[in-house]
Formats: C-alpha cells, structure tokens, sequence
C-alpha cells in the first residue's frame, strides 16, 4: 500500500492511524493527575465559551463567522463533563466545591446559549450529551440513576424551551438563520430526493459513478463526499476532487447537509465500510465502558493514581457517544470534514486508556 494516499478513504485511514499513535503515546506518557485534568478542562471549557461567543457576536453583527460548534462542540462537552466529574471527586473527599460548580455551570448556560444561536443541530447535541454525560457520572459514583421518567422529561423540556426560543429570536431579529423551522422546512423539501439518490445508487463497496455531479473525474468509491478537511488534502498536494465553484458545494450539500451520516457514509464508501464504522462505533462505546467500571473499582479501593484519567474518560466518552449519534442519525456534516478528525480524536482519547490499564 503507498505512503501517500490515492483517494479519500485511504487518507482519512493513514492520518486515524497517525491520530491514534499520537493520541496513545501522549496519554500513557504524560502525567495526568486530578488536579492537573480538572484545571485544564476549566481552563478549555472558558476558552471554548469565548470562542463560541465571538463567533456568535459576528453571526448577530452580519460580519462573517466561522461555525467552530461542528468541530470543537463535542470537545466542549469533554471538558464540561470532565469539569463536573473532577468536582464530584473533589466533593467526594469533603473539599468545597460550590463556587467551582457554580462557575462550571454559568459557562455550560454559556456555552448552551451561544451554540444554539450558531446551529440548531446543536443544540440537540448538547443536551443529549449534558445527559448523557451526568448519567454517566452518576452511574460511575453509584449515585440515584437520571434515567427516569421525570428527568427525561426535564431534559425534553429544556430542548423544546431552546428551539422555541430560538424560532421567537429569529422573527424578532428577522434573522432565519436562527429559525429551526426553516431547517425542517428545507429537510422536508431535499432530503427525499436525497434519500432516493442513496438508496439507488449505493453498493456494498461504493457507488454509481453515474449519479455523481463530477462524473469526469469520480470514481465510485471516496469521491470526496466524506472526507477530511480541504486544507488538509491542498497541504498534502493531494489530486482529489476538491469542488471548486459554488454550484458543486450546494450539489454536495445534498447530501452533506440534507442527510444522516448512514447515509453520507453508506454513499461514498459503500454498505460494507458503513458497517464497519458502526461496529467501530459500537466497540468504542463498549470498550469505554468497561474501562469506566475498571477505574470505578479502583478507586472504590482507594487507588487515587487513576483519577484523572477516570474523569478524562467519562468526558470523552460522553463526547464520543453525543458526536456519534447527531453525526450518524441526524447530520452527516456533524461528522464530516474538520467534525470528522474530532470524531477520530475523541475514539482515541477513549480507547487510548486501555494500555494503561493492561500495562498495570
């Protein structure tokens, strides 16, 4: 197999497995203790707020903004997560916490806030990872479950107040980029199209080479509809179908932005591949799991050497798992492009725990 990668697919492989070596050697090398873990994750979470909130500033004044929540709004949620796990410790050995807590709160509203005004895909993102995320922590200190009846209605609640929220903005602005109607009524309009272009045209390893809108240079399999950053593929001087021109993006929206990512996925590189990410989902998830009971046990007996790495992992899991289910089932561009090396990075800063572990 060449060094250099000859289509997308084999560059989104080579750069995961120079991602998952990085990640691997950097975590079972570093020190990573309570203290260390906790300060960082408050220190990223302010800097995420303050990203989030400029890029919003810029969205409100007309000015050009850049949509950092598809990349870097999963990678929020770890450092928000592992910011309230620390403090559950930290609580747990009789050390005040209050003002911390309420800090990590005001920036989690922050954060709510200003990435719902950016996209209404994340808003679903977030709450679903916030739950997700303190049931996880919950489970991990064998504290009462919020899988219950009355939490999950909390939770809905809190989700259907933002997208109407977000509906009265956008008419007192005028604004429709803010309107989550707008974005079911143009789901509504494209996505069966859409759908039947999928189911018609995928195999089990790619697709029609017909039913591309670049049939001169397309392939029928990683013809670019699931790739990796642009910037990336010009750096490495890489000849792939870049989509120049503004009617070829909106052509590639068509799936990128109207459709799942089973779908996106499915198309580009076939059923096989599909089913395969799946399972590496899956396995991810189950992996990560298992690890969170192996540090639970651990520190139940008093073994305060894994700490930060317990928490670090209940953070990225819930990241992982929140990425993964608005990317797969939902929006294929929230695992597509930039939001697809931050779905790389988040399973290796999962699976990456188990050297450490075996190695003890």
């Amino acid at each position: 197999m060449p060094l250099i990668a000859e289509n997308h697919f084999q560059f989104i492989l080579e750069v995961g497995i120079l991602m998952f070596a990085s990640v691997f050697f950097a975590l079972n090398l570093a020190p990573i203790s309570l203290s260390i873990v906790t300060l960082l994750s408050l220190l990223i979470s302010i800097f995420f707020t303050v990203l989030f909130g400029v890029d919003t500033f810029l969205l409100l004044a007309k000015l050009g903004h850049h949509e950092f929540i598809h990349t870097f709004g999963q990678i929020a949620l770890l450092t928000v997560i592992t910011g309230f796990a620390s403090l559950k410790i930290m609580e747990k050995s009789g050390v005040n916490v209050r003002r911390l807590k309420l800090f990590l709160i005001v920036i989690t509203a922050l954060i709510t806030v200003f990435g719902s005004l950016m996209h209404r895909s994340f808003l679903l993102m977030w709450i679903v990872g916030l739950y997700l995320g303190f049931l996880v922590i919950s489970k991990s200190f064998r504290e009462k479950s919020l899988l219950t009846l009355r939490q999950i209605l909390i939770f809905l609640g809190i989700g259907v107040i933002g997208f109407v929220s977000l509906e009265v903005i956008s008419r007192i602005l005028s604004m429709e980029v803010f309107s989550p109607l707008l974005r079911l009524n143009r789901l509504g309009d494209n996505s069966l199209a859409s759908i039947k272009l999928v189911l018609e045209n995928t195999y089990l390893i790619g697709h029609n080479t017909n039913s591309t809108f670049w049939q001169s240079s397309g392939l029928g399999f990683a013809d670019g509809y699931i790739t990796l950053p642009y910037s990336l593929i010009l750096m490495f001087g890489l000849p792939f179908p870049l989509f120049f021109g503004f009617g070829l993006i909106n052509r590639k929206d068509q799936i990128d932005y109207m459709l799942p990512g089973i779908m996106g996925y499915s198309y580009d590189f076939g059923y096989l591949v599909l089913i395969g990410l799946v399972a590496f989902t899956i396995v991810t998830i189950l992996v990560g799991l298992r690890l969170l009971t192996i540090y639970r046990r651990k520190r139940e007996k008093n073994n305060k050497l894994y700490l930060g790495r317990e928490v670090l992992l209940m953070g990225s899991l819930t990241g992982f798992i929140a990425q993964a289910l608005l990317g797969l089932f939902i929006s294929n561009r929230s695992i597509n492009g930039l939001a697809l090396v931050t779905f790389i990075f988040l399973a290796s800063m999962v699976l990456a725990h188990s050297i450490s572990l075996k190695r003890e």
